[in-house]
């Protein structure tokens, strides 16, 4: 017999993605005040799927209702970013230590293609385009070596985490061709030293590029 309840939770669940999307392309952006109308237009659902919704994003520190005036975007300031980076480190040590346990050879393999491919072309070309390109590459080699883990439970906390990660990205890092091509030779470090199957110069070198990140995300240099 259908469980009346699983079109509700379906419903919720696609409201509560469209959220998710709508923060990760900037189109929700930190500090800004919505409704829950403005919510159910950005998103194509209902009222009530948006309200459902709404208790899950502020459980995990996305949003926050503010009596009177809506729903605000958690403001990225510096001690978010320090905590959101503080947990990332944390994960990603823990995924790089077992990466050469976890994942093939050809994986790391291909992984140091693309990085080398797209290295060469940002060495040619400067659009943002590019770069944006990168970054994608970026974020998916991240991705997939918390999955590697095979950890529920760390992946949930990382998805939500690196959705705070990616607005302070968004907020406080430019998308550059400079930038993206430091994030791909640091990329290429941590890679050079898993196909070498040294787990603790890798290790280094995810502290040291994570580091670089969160320094350049408080306005520091290298």
């Amino acid at each position: 017999m259908p469980n009346p309840d699983s079109g509700s939770r379906t419903l919720r669940a696609e409201a509560y993605d469209r959220i998710i999307s709508l923060l990760n392309v900037q189109d929700l952006r930190p500090g800004q005040i919505v409704t829950q109308r403005e919510l159910v237009e950005r998103t194509k659902t209902s009222l009530a799927a948006v309200r459902e919704a709404i208790p899950r994003l502020e459980a995990e520190g996305l949003m926050k209702t503010l009596r009177q005036r809506g729903l605000m975007i958690t403001n990225v300031d510096v001690s978010f970013v320090r905590n959101a980076c503080q947990l990332r480190t944390i994960i990603e040590l823990e995924a790089v230590a077992n990466a050469n346990r976890n994942i093939p050879p050809t994986t790391i393999e291909q992984w140091e293609e693309e990085h080398r491919s797209i290295l060469e072309r940002l060495q040619r070309d400067t659009t943002e385009e590019l770069a944006r390109e990168a970054q994608q590459i970026d974020w998916s080699m991240h991705d997939q070596l918390i999955a590697s883990l095979s950890n529920d439970l760390i992946s949930e906390v990382y998805r939500v985490n690196s959705i705070k990660v990616r607005m302070a990205a968004h907020e406080r890092l430019l998308v550059t061709p400079f930038n993206a091509r430091r994030v791909m030779s640091e990329h290429l470090a941590i890679l050079e030293a898993l196909k070498a199957q040294d787990s603790t110069r890798a290790a280094t070198a995810m502290r040291q590029h994570l580091a670089n990140s969160l320094s350049l995300a408080l306005g520091g240099t290298l």
